[in-house]
């Protein structure tokens, strides 16, 4: 190795150094250690016994109703999160590229909910559908429809699932924003001038060329969707009636609340797993396409 490699060395270090230590002490350490107690029974309290209990975790959890309920809450949860959010954050997108002159502002209004905690997210939407809805529903004569959407276990998951998407919506249309501007201006010229109208080309050119913002969009709603869990705290709290508890929360209570720090683990370690294979199977499926598109 030469000077100049050995500097390279060193800057390279300089920079990446730090991230590294703080993934493995933050990410990696944390996560080879939850695996290990996801084999004991314990409390979490470090003066208790850890009693080896090996594989009797993860097959308790084939048998917990609890658990399966909410990975099922879980999964419908984030299939109308992200549909819902994609075809919102395409359509912002679609708005804001097109020659306005408040294009700009725009964009600022519609990403500026991605920008507020996920905590105080949920209580300001606590108030508008405790106090807003009731208020809404009393002026216009339609309370059937506005009412307290949180204490009804019909209409709950359907009130999380729009906070979730008002939230996330702003932000996956910088990602088709960006998709968009990378389209070469000249291949939408020349379509134009072949006849192709605004639908046609949307269909025909615009959509086509957005299957790798479609890959990025995608695997960020469907990870965000699955971990969600500060704004179901804030929010509905899981209720009512445990219709809301999604995945994150119910290994949440089951460690902190029930005190099962080694069950709670198992259910982590399964939870990471299928959240995994969701993800890796949603990337394969859309880079396929986008081979197939080139």
């Amino acid at each position: 190795m030469n000077a100049k490699q050995r500097k390279d060395a060193c800057w390279y270090a300089l920079f990446t150094g730090p991230t590294v230590f703080v993934f493995l002490t933050v990410v990696i350490i944390p996560f080879i250690i939850g695996i290990y107690y996801s084999f004991f029974s314990w409390d979490g309290i470090p003066l208790n016994p850890k009693i080896l209990v090996g594989f009797g975790n993860y097959i308790k959890l084939f048998g917990d109703a609890r658990f399966i309920r909410s990975g099922g809450l879980t999964i419908c949860f984030t299939l109308m999160t992200v549909i819902i959010t994609n075809v919102a954050g395409l359509f912002l997108a679609i708005i804001v590229t097109a020659p306005l002159k408040t294009g700009n502002l725009a964009r600022t209004m519609f990403f500026a909910p991605h920008l507020i905690g996920g905590l105080l997210l949920g209580f300001i939407w606590n108030f508008i559908f405790t106090d807003v809805f009731k208020a809404l529903g009393r002026i216009s004569g339609m309370e059937k429809l506005f009412f307290n959407w949180l204490i009804d276990p019909a209409f709950a998951m359907y009130a999380l699932v729009i906070v979730n998407a008002w939230r996330m919506s702003g932000y996956v249309m910088i990602i088709y924003i960006a998709g968009i501007q990378n389209i070469p201006i000249d291949v939408l010229e020349a379509a134009s001038i072949d006849g192709a109208n605004y639908r046609t080309r949307l269909v025909r050119i615009v959509m086509p060329l957005l299957v790798p913002s479609f890959t990025i969009a995608f695997f960020l709603t469907i990870s965000n969707a699955f971990k969600i869990y500060d704004v179901n705290l804030s929010l509905t709290n899981g209720g009512p009636s445990m219709s809301t508890e999604l995945f994150a929360m119910n290994i949440y209570m089951e460690i902190f609340k029930s005190n099962n720090f080694g069950y709670g683990q198992s259910k982590a370690i399964v939870f990471f797993l299928f959240v995994a294979a969701i993800s890796v199977l949603q990337t394969y499926i859309t880079k396929k396409r986008e081979v197939e598109m080139q």
